[in-house]
């Protein structure tokens, strides 16, 4: 059942401490938790400034801009391999701890079939647990269990950003430094929400650039952010 945003709250700042939900006034409807907002009893309380968002039908976090990922389920992510096991590939995402992909954790994954990754490897993956205490568990399929867009990401350049830009990114409609380099450059992106971008083009330098772009965007406003993307195409015209 669809959740009805708490309009006062929603785009606004929020602090640790802050009540933005009270679940015992939510009768028969589920909701979402993702990063910054935690349940205790009936209550719905902040973790970390910044701005509390909700997307339908029924999530709700806290939006910062911080270096930090802390893991939740359901994330997808940029991991690069760290180590390989016997029955799981160590990953860097970013996180407090080492996650861990089952070496069967693939669309038609079997003994097999198991893929062979380098230390280095940059992974596109969803997080499927993230407990605290414990490492996060990975997976290169989606909820029904097929590969999707997830798997290994190949030549192109990745860089860091904070997680605040990760998620603007991601948004939807499409933040305007996409849009406005998609009407001008043709290229292939992947976005983890741990905080880093994997980006390719035809060229390395229109690689450049649209790192570029990117990295530029997060403190420039939706109108700055079209403008600088018109400034730095020239370079490649």
């Amino acid at each position: 059942m669809e959740t009805k945003p708490s309009a006062n709250l929603v785009d606004q700042l929020v602090c640790p401490g802050d009540v933005v939900l009270d679940l015992s006034s939510m009768t028969n409807q589920t909701i979402k938790l993702g990063g910054g907002l935690r349940q205790d009893c009936d209550a719905i309380s902040v973790m970390k400034a910044g701005r509390l968002r909700f997307s339908k039908p029924n999530k709700y976090w806290v939006e910062n801009s911080q270096k930090r990922y802390v893991p939740h389920a359901e994330d997808s992510v940029l991991g690069i391999v760290a180590d390989s096991r016997s029955d799981n590939f160590l990953v860097d995402i970013k996180g407090p701890a080492i996650a861990f992909l089952p070496v069967l954790a693939f669309e038609g994954g079997t003994r097999r079939n198991i893929p062979k990754f380098e230390i280095g490897t940059l992974l596109y993956v969803r997080v499927v647990k993230a407990n605290p205490g414990m490492n996060p568990e990975l997976s290169c399929t989606d909820a029904t269990g097929k590969a999707a867009e997830f798997g290994a990401l190949k030549d192109g350049y990745m860089f860091d950003c904070t997680t605040g830009l990760s998620r603007r990114l991601l948004s939807s409609p499409t933040c305007p430094v996409l849009d406005a380099l998609g009407k001008k450059v043709s290229f292939e992106i992947a976005v983890g929400l741990n905080g880093r971008v994997w980006v390719k083009a035809a060229s390395p330098q229109t690689t450049i650039i649209v790192a570029n772009a990117i990295m530029n965007s997060e403190t420039l406003s939706d109108a700055q952010q079209r403008i600088m993307v018109e400034k730095l195409l020239q370079r490649i015209q």
